[in-house]
């Protein structure tokens, strides 16, 4: 199993980003991919996840109502797209796979067994 973040980056506050999270090595329906954060100081925290059986999507309070996850079954990739960024967004993000199809996630993913390497997204103010 193996998962990349990127997309990251320096952006204004109010600005936008979109996240990609390149997946290999498992058959992604039979998972669930997340995405989280971990700012300087903090704790990780839960950001989103969707399910690969049938694309069901969950937020955590930590960004709902900014962000939006997807998926491209067809290029193995799962997106976040980030709007409306506030400097407390500074963090690594970054996207993990769980077995099975989730309908929600825990706030520090201990059911995710597989990381990849983060994103540095930093907003300014």
């Amino acid at each position: 199993v193996q998962l990349q973040a990127s997309g990251g980056g320096l952006v204004q506050s109010g600005g936008s980003l979109r996240l990609s999270c390149a997946t290999s090595g498992f058959t992604s329906k039979y998972y669930t991919i997340g995405w989280f954060r971990q700012a300087p100081g903090k704790e990780r925290e839960g950001v989103s996840c969707i399910s690969g059986r049938d694309d069901s999507t969950y937020y955590a309070d930590s960004m709902k109502g900014r962000v939006t996850i997807s998926r491209d079954m067809a290029k193995n990739s799962v997106y976040l797209q980030m709007n409306n960024l506030k400097p407390e967004d500074t963090a690594v993000y970054y996207c993990a796979t769980a077995p099975g199809a989730l309908a929600i996630m825990s706030k520090f993913g201990v059911e995710f067994d597989h990381w990849g390497q983060g994103t540095q997204v930093t907003v300014s103010s």
